[in-house]
């Protein structure tokens, strides 16, 4: 199995695609608007991938966070709000923003599940920082670390119980970015000790099943390489000192903060220690650069790829969706605040 997750084209699968895919046999597959048109048909799409590698948990991955990070929208899906709305129902009633986090993240989770989709690349963890990109903004759970946390959890526990693996993101911390890493790198030149408000989050959620990285330059623990492609922050920092032992997958290689090929990205960041590199758009010269550059997926590798989608299931049971969202606006309602 290729240690990759690649991208797809279309609202169906390419008989390009459907041959590359069967010979290459990545570990999984991202969607994208441009992937997704009606229920019916993303779940034609993700049958189809099942299909074609024999494999009913497959890892099927969307980026479904709410507010601006959506893939599936309306009318064909709810709209689901930014994490920046659930920090503020925690500034007035912290239980009832624990609770309305996890009922949106099951009733989206649900969403997911219908629709063949086995992993959301969500929570992000990221503590916001004042002066930060935007980048990250209102996406964001929260300035303060144990509310991201808190916040953090519901979300993998809502997206849990619908049956869909959550991802936390994006390892070490994304929240002093001054750039966004879609165009170029940031370097962040924050203390060894001012980057533990950073770090908290995901020490206090490190067993969740799967994390992602971000492509940051930390002066203080890697002057040379971005986390994603740094020996030491994918060991001393996410391995040992958060203490993350689970599926660990770069984000998008094809962000303008990373150089070189995209194969030499990839590879580089598989020597670094992550577990697989996300590969988002699709272009088959690189695909095919990716599954010809990289070695087979290690057996630690296919045992933490097994371990994060063992929870997952597509078919049910789910509990009512529509309970689910009026449970979350009542206790928004009862504070005074909106979804």
């Amino acid at each position: 199995m290729t240690p990759a997750i690649f991208g797809i084209a279309g609202h169906s699968l390419t008989a390009e695609e459907r041959g590359f895919f069967r010979a290459a046999d990545p570990a999984g597959y991202i969607l994208f608007g441009r992937n997704c048109d009606t229920p019916q048909q993303v779940r034609a799409l993700t049958d189809e991938l099942r299909d074609l590698h024999g494999r009913d948990r497959l890892f099927i991955c969307i980026d479904q966070e709410g507010g601006r990070v959506a893939r599936l929208r309306p009318p064909h899906w709810a709209g689901f709000p930014a994490g920046e709305v659930f920090d503020r129902l925690y500034d007035i009633a912290p239980a009832s923003a624990i609770e309305a986090a996890r009922a949106n993240a099951e009733a989206l989770g649900i969403e997911l599940s219908e629709a063949g989709i086995t992993v959301d690349c969500h929570p992000p963890l990221d503590v916001r920082q004042p002066g930060a990109h935007d980048v990250i903004g209102d996406r964001a759970l929260g300035s303060e670390p144990l509310r991201v946390a808190a916040l953090g959890r519901a979300i993998l526990d809502g997206l849990a119980s619908a049956g869909v693996a959550g991802c936390i993101k994006h390892m070490p911390g994304h929240g002093r970015t001054t750039t966004d890493t879609h165009k170029e790198m940031p370097t962040v030149t924050a203390s060894d000790a001012d980057l533990e408000v950073d770090l908290a989050p995901f020490k206090a959620l490190a067993d969740a099943p799967i994390g992602m990285t971000g492509h940051l330059l930390f002066t203080a623990w890697d002057a040379d390489n971005p986390a994603t492609l740094s020996p030491y922050v994918i060991e001393t920092i996410i391995r040992q000192r958060i203490g993350f032992d689970g599926l660990l997958l770069t984000d998008d290689i094809d962000m303008q903060a990373l150089s070189g090929t995209i194969p030499e990205r990839a590879e580089q960041a598989l020597a670094a220690g992550c577990d697989l590199v996300l590969n988002c758009w699709a272009k088959m010269d690189d695909m095919e650069g990716i599954a010809g550059r990289l070695a087979a997926m290690s057996g630690v590798t296919a045992a933490r790829l097994e371990r994060a989608l063992g929870g997952t299931r597509i078919d049910g049971p789910w509990s009512d969706k529509a309970e689910l969202l009026a449970r979350r606006d009542a206790l928004f309602a009862a504070a005074g605040a909106t979804a």
